[in-house]
């Protein structure tokens, strides 16, 4: 599996992170061509080579003239993105994103995410940033976002409202959920761009994985700094087959909920980040019948589900212990059927493929297509996929 570790030391931007996965070797005139449907000159997109205390870095930077549309409503976002030539992947990853720094825009100034605005944001400088980055991460093939703990710097920064201190309001609402720390540094380090990016695309961690390192990307900020290097790495690699991890389990005993309630349940816990999350039939103090639900998730988000537990269901307390785990590499693949394409997820150990398995939904949607039984969808590709078992994966 390609990884990549993003070493937040110097804090975030989406500058930078753009400018480390063109170091990595993103061609700049890919970017320019990928994003030409934006109202931006291509000569006004560039990188360069600079150096932060000794240390050579690429930094990115997007030229823009006071006659540019300045878009910062969601709905010229929406818009602009959906319109686009981008693929459907991007799109989608692209609008989160933007959908996540609205809504924390609006948090802060107590509106809605779609009557908001980027004030000292101009959302073609951010559409750059953030459709650059995804295209980047494409472009190499990462499959694997991990973050360490995130420097926010310190003192003030000015604002149209004002002058307020560092975290921003609105980029300490993205960092909800992320591991944070600052160094007491009088400057701004962490940007609402960048951090809107990371809480999307990256897994939190709390160590340097264990990778097989190929190459490094250092990122330049806006600022020289003469204490430390202004800049972000990334460290791009190939995982381990098996990746080991910490997380916790979070559980909690129900004997007074709707059954109704745990599916919506389920289904806002898993979308929130949580790794897992079941449900079993026990029997309580008194002959009592209840369900015991299980959350299992990375330590990184739990005061996240926790609100999420306490606001969705009937529970006054909620047990936490951490466990250990190890997980095969995993990778989808498409296998070609009478019906149609289903695609198919691969586990892998030491290089080779011991399950196999097809994705349900691929198989239901070809059932209903052609007015078969599901089965037959799913029999079929089963029989297929069994020459994949024991293969070698490069």
């Amino acid at each position: 599996m390609n990884i990549a570790y993003i070493e937040c030391a110097s804090g975030v931007s989406g500058d930078m992170l753009v400018g480390a996965l063109v170091n990595l070797g993103v061609p700049i005139e890919y970017l320019r061509q990928s994003l030409s449907f934006l109202p931006v000159e291509s000569r006004s997109i560039s990188c360069e080579v600079v150096v932060r205390c000794g240390v050579r870095a690429a930094k990115f930077n997007v030229f823009l003239d006071d006659n540019y549309h300045r878009a910062n409503k969601w709905s010229d976002v929406e818009r602009i993105i959906s319109d686009s030539t981008l693929n459907d992947g991007i799109k989608q990853r692209g609008l989160k994103i933007f959908k996540g720094l609205f809504i924390a825009e609006a948090r802060v100034h107590g509106t809605s995410y779609d009557q908001t605005h980027l004030h000292e944001l101009g959302a073609i400088d951010c559409l750059v940033d953030i459709l650059g980055c995804l295209l980047a991460i494409d472009y190499l093939r990462i499959e694997r976002l991990l973050v360490s703990p995130i420097n926010v710097g310190g003192g003030v920064v000015k604002t149209q409202h004002g002058t307020l201190p560092v975290p921003a309001p609105a980029t300490a609402e993205l960092l909800k959920g992320l591991p944070i720390y600052s160094t007491n540094s009088n400057a701004e380090l962490t940007t609402p761009t960048g951090a809107a990016i990371i809480k999307e695309e990256c897994t939190p961690i709390d160590h340097f994985p264990m990778m097989t390192l190929e190459a490094i990307g250092c990122g330049a900020g806006q600022r020289e700094s003469h204490n430390h290097p202004n800049i972000l790495r990334i460290f791009k690699g190939k995982a381990l087959n098996a990746i080991e991890s910490k997380i916790i389990v979070i559980e909690t005993n129900i004997d007074d909920m709707s059954p109704q309630l745990y599916e919506p349940l389920m289904e806002r816990l898993l979308k929130a980040g949580a790794l897992d999350v079941f449900l079993t039939p026990i029997i309580m103090k008194k002959g009592r019948p209840a369900v015991k639900l299980s959350i299992i998730t990375p330590k990184e988000i739990r005061q996240t589900l926790t609100e999420i537990i306490f606001n969705e269901t009937t529970t006054i307390g909620l047990r936490f212990y951490e466990v250990d785990r190890e997980t095969l590499e995993r990778k989808t693949t498409k296998i070609s059927t009478s019906y149609g394409d289903v695609q198919v997820k691969l586990a892998i150990h030491n290089g080779r493929v011991t399950n196999a398995a097809p994705e349900f939904e691929d198989c239901r949607l070809l059932a209903e297509r052609h007015n078969v039984a599901i089965k037959a969808v799913y029999s079929e590709t089963s029989r297929l996929i069994n020459d994949l078992k024991d293969t070698q994966i490069p």
